[in-house]
């Protein structure tokens, strides 16, 4: 885990931006913080509903790099509670980490942004979830969570838990050697379709902004160096019963834990053959990731579809229409996103059929 030094007391006022004034007056951040967080590296994975609102404060609190990690592209029902995307990104079909990208761009050009628009997959996990202080988890995938904890574990980086579905939400600050870590308090993702998405129970925007803003507040304390104050219990919320809980997981921590106390990295070092295609609960939407990248490009994909069906692209993705039910999404990297079915069978049976295996 990174150990922050911070800079000497005197600071010339120069040397901090009057855009973060308001963070120097206040004193648990102040100057020192302030030049700390612009010298912070954050990785915020999935740019939905919570990621939206993390990238949106990293990037105005001026920490110096954030990384965007997303593979979906904007929808209409995103624009309810995803705070960065807008029709034309819709009507564009922009790829959420490119459009969030853009945005936050013209909000601070002081901050380097790095979009990925691409699974976060046991093969790139390394490589992706690395080179930071800190990982903020705005995903709505469990295995995904269990991936990002193998890597902050095996690698000592901390990282927020955080998931909020109908009007709960829950978040908890994860410190590698210090708290439990997930499998401490969960052992395993859930089955599939076991706990409720936003896709089969909705969600209410307000609750969206209470866990990110709870995460990113924690976020500042760990990149600032402010441990003192950071919270390390578990904070559930539900917002639309009035509801609210702290529960301490100090005691959580295992002794046989296979992550944090036997080093077993499962999800990290799963074989890619095994999470090649997963059903997106709620979407009706199958993604099949193939084990070897296209060697095609987007231009020789509609070549080679037009014929078929309906195809319309833009530099992030082909979207291919064989017919009115279904649609095959392909991105640069191979993957594709079968659309209008949710039987994977059905699903490897298109992609064969117009992909290839």
């Amino acid at each position: 885990m990174r150990i922050v030094q911070l800079p000497p007391d005197e600071i010339k006022p120069e040397t901090v931006p009057s855009r973060y004034s308001r963070h120097v007056l206040f004193k648990p951040v102040g100057e020192r913080g302030q030049r700390t967080l612009s010298q912070s590296r954050v990785a915020i994975v999935g740019l939905g509903a919570l990621g939206t609102v993390l990238a949106n404060h990293m990037v105005r609190a001026g920490v110096g790099y954030v990384r965007l990690i997303d593979r979906d592209f904007v929808e209409e029902s995103n624009l309810q509670r995803q705070m960065l995307y807008d029709e034309e990104d819709v009507r564009q079909a922009q790829p959420k980490a490119a459009a969030a990208a853009a945005k936050l761009a013209r909000i601070n050009s002081l901050v380097d942004i790095e979009a990925h628009v691409g699974d976060l997959n046991p093969l790139n996990a390394d490589d992706l979830l690395t080179g930071v202080d800190l990982i903020l988890d705005g995903t709505d995938n469990f295995s995904v969570r269990f991936l990002i904890n193998d890597v902050s574990v095996k690698y000592g980086i901390p990282w927020i838990y955080g998931g909020a579905v109908a009007s709960r939400g829950v978040s908890l600050a994860i410190v590698p050697g210090q708290t439990p870590c997930l499998r401490c308090l969960f052992g395993a993702a859930p089955a599939h379709g076991a706990a409720d998405t936003c896709d089969t129970a909705g969600v209410i925007g307000p609750i969206i902004h209470m866990v990110a803003s709870y995460q990113a507040t924690e976020a500042m304390k760990l990149l600032i160096g402010d441990h003192e104050h950071l919270n390390r219990r578990m904070q559930q919320w539900d917002l639309w019963y009035n509801q609210y809980s702290s529960v301490d997981v100090a005691g959580a921590r295992k002794q046989d834990c296979p992550a944090c106390a036997h080093r077993k990295f499962d999800y990290l070092d799963a074989e890619i053959e095994g999470e090649t295609i997963q059903t997106l609960c709620g979407r009706d939407s199958v993604q099949i990731l193939p084990v070897q990248a296209s060697f095609l490009t987007l231009d020789q994909w509609e070549q080679r579809l037009s014929p078929l069906g309906g195809v319309s692209r833009n530099r992030f993705l082909l979207r291919f229409h064989p017919s009115d039910e279904v649609t095959l999404v392909i991105f640069p990297d191979g993957r594709v996103l079968v659309q209008g079915v949710s039987d994977p069978a059905a699903a490897k049976t298109l992609y064969s059929r117009y992909i290839g295996m």
